[in-house]
């Protein structure tokens, strides 16, 4: 009898152990989905899930409130007049105001301050005036990075989704598909709605008499979270101006010296974001394609030589000062861009010019287990991005440098040598950095509704790649390059600047894959850029003066806009 009484009191225990653990761990979950039932809801945000914000908080989606006619049909009392008298309002045939009568719902026409006043004015049961969170507005940034979103349209794809998730899916659900909406869709995804008017209704489903719509425009939801970024609107706002008329095909990283923070990410051409614009994206076959021009592989051309010229100063190789010959189309193994030839050129004028010949001995000299080395040193066999879960391209392979007939390419940037932007935008910031690597982040933190973070994301604490005098030594050749060689065009009068440019071979075009990378000003770099623009004609001709042009735009921006949070 006693072992029996036991039994029964563990279980019990057990029961009210699992009542409990319903009511504190998950009892606003049940009462909100019990609140539901009882309620006809109008969501009052266009997307129900958590921003995506730049380093200062601001959306990068461009996110805004408007207003917008809200209705519950049920309390309107004639319908036919109140459609007629509302689509003179808003200047639209009664035929196509008249579907949004037949649910709640909000019309997604927008409204001038005039017309809102006008429908307040009528205070017609059941039709109220209510700010509606929009997610994109009229120029939505970084949408290369950021990616789009679309509709779970298979139950394929609704069982994925909710065995990976604690939180509840269904059927229509907008959710990530590319970028960091994919990738943080879990994080992003709302539980509940942010702001809402609803209409109570008893158990069959009737709506309560005298009790008008409860409006919460601050509700709040636990389950969200908001991605911040290290991106900065002002900077990338510029970025993407300037490709928009100089840049068809390529992409532009901005990236905080030291820290390795990256400012901007902008690729080109890109799609629009907004529903409309993704469908015809879509239509043409692109889904899934990759659109993030930023951490794609490309031939670098002589930008790679910033690695050889490093390995070779650090390992005693070569001086600044070391003279070399160059007979132009005459040169053997690789002829010089330049037919006359520079004559006898010392190693320095040489990185200026973007010597072929002089790289090609030098990196015969150096080996190619020596370019290996330092390609990893600067971080050029690392596709990681803090925050950023790119799948790596498994095509960067740099041992295929040590294969037969592939030094003389390699050690100019050309054949098995691949790189990203964000890679070579990394490799300068080695420079800039007194000869430490610092891994590049784009995500900073998570944060809930109520701005508590959550989640943090450190910044890389970096590791020595070069000698400290090496990098010094490097400073000065790069800033010979737009002073008086090939990368002229890409000088920041009254800041001084200093980079490298390059030309990668593309095959079977006649055009080039055209490079600029560098950082400005001299005296305490504020900013590295790079710019590589698809099918140009050279870095120098193309790429530098697109530079120039960002640099000297985003140094003029107000501190606060420029300058970002830790």
């Amino acid at each position: 009898m006693v072992s029996l009484f036991f039994i029964f009191l563990c279980c019990f225990a057990l029961l009210i152990l699992h009542l409990a653990f319903i009511q504190l761990g998950r009892g606003s979950e049940y009462a909100y989905l019990a609140l539901q039932r009882e309620s006809r809801t109008i969501v009052l945000e266009e997307y129900p899930r958590g921003e995506i914000l730049d380093r200062h908080l601001q959306p990068l989606t461009g996110s805004y409130d408007a207003n917008r006619v809200v209705v519950f049909p049920e309390l309107v009392r004639d319908r036919q007049a109140v459609v007629a008298s509302l689509a003179g309002i808003l200047k639209l045939p009664v035929e196509k105001v008249a579907p949004y009568f037949e649910r709640p719902c909000y019309l997604p026409f927008p409204l001038t301050p005039e017309q809102a006043g006008a429908i307040r004015e009528q205070r017609w049961p059941g039709v109220l005036v209510l700010p509606v969170h929009l997610r994109y507005g009229p120029a939505p940034l970084a949408t290369g990075v950021i990616g789009y979103l679309g509709r779970v349209q298979s139950k394929e794809m609704l069982d994925t989704l909710n065995a990976r998730s604690e939180k509840s899916y269904s059927l229509s659900d907008w959710v990530g598909r590319a970028g960091l909406e994919k990738y943080y869709e879990n994080e992003l995804k709302a539980t509940r709605p942010g702001a809402y008017a609803r209409i109570f209704v008893d158990a069959a489903g009737r709506i309560i008499p005298g009790l008008g719509p409860a409006v919460n425009l601050q509700a709040g939801d636990p389950g969200r979270q908001h991605l911040v970024t290290t991106l900065d609107a002002g900077i990338q706002r510029v970025v993407e101006e300037v490709m928009d008329r100089r840049v068809k095909k390529g992409a532009v990283v901005v990236m905080e010296p030291r820290t390795g923070d990256i400012l901007a990410l902008a690729s080109r051409p890109v799609y629009d974001p907004r529903p409309p614009g993704v469908a015809a994206y879509l239509e043409r076959g692109e889904e899934g394609t990759f659109t993030d021009q930023t951490t794609a592989l490309f031939t670098p051309g002589s930008v790679f030589k910033v690695v050889v010229a490093a390995a070779a100063l650090a390992e005693g190789i070569v001086k600044p000062e070391d003279q070399f010959e160059c007979r132009g189309s005459l040169a053997r193994p690789v002829r010089c861009w330049y037919d006359p030839g520079h004559g006898t050129i010392s190693f320095s004028r040489a990185f200026a010019e973007s010597c072929n010949p002089v790289f090609a001995r030098v990196g015969l000299e150096l080996g190619a287990q020596k370019i290996i080395e330092y390609a990893a040193r600067f971080g050029l066999d690392n596709q990681e991005i803090t925050g950023y879960p790119v799948p790596r391209d498994r095509r960067q392979n740099w041992q295929l440098v040590a294969a037969p007939y592939n030094l003389v390419n390699s050690s100019l940037g050309q054949g098995p040598v691949l790189a990203t932007p964000v890679q070579i935008t990394a490799m300068m910031n080695v420079i800039v950095n007194g000869g430490v690597y610092v891994q590049p982040r784009l995500i900073r933190e998570l944060r809930n509704d109520e701005g508590e973070v959550v989640r943090s994301f450190p910044r890389d604490s970096g590791r020595r790649a070069i000698p400290a005098s090496t990098a010094v030594q490097l400073k000065e050749m790069l800033q010979l390059v737009t002073t008086m060689g090939v990368g002229r065009q890409a000088y920041v009068p009254g800041y001084g600047s200093a980079g490298k440019t390059g030309s990668a071979q593309v095959d079977g075009q006649d055009k080039v894959n055209a490079w600029f990378t560098g950082y400005a000003p001299l005296q305490n770099p504020r900013y590295i850029v790079t710019v590589l623009v698809q099918e140009g004609v050279s870095g120098g001709e193309t790429a530098a003066p697109v530079f120039r042009e960002i640099m000297q735009k985003i140094l003029t921006l107000p501190q606060e806009q420029g300058e970002g949070s830790p």
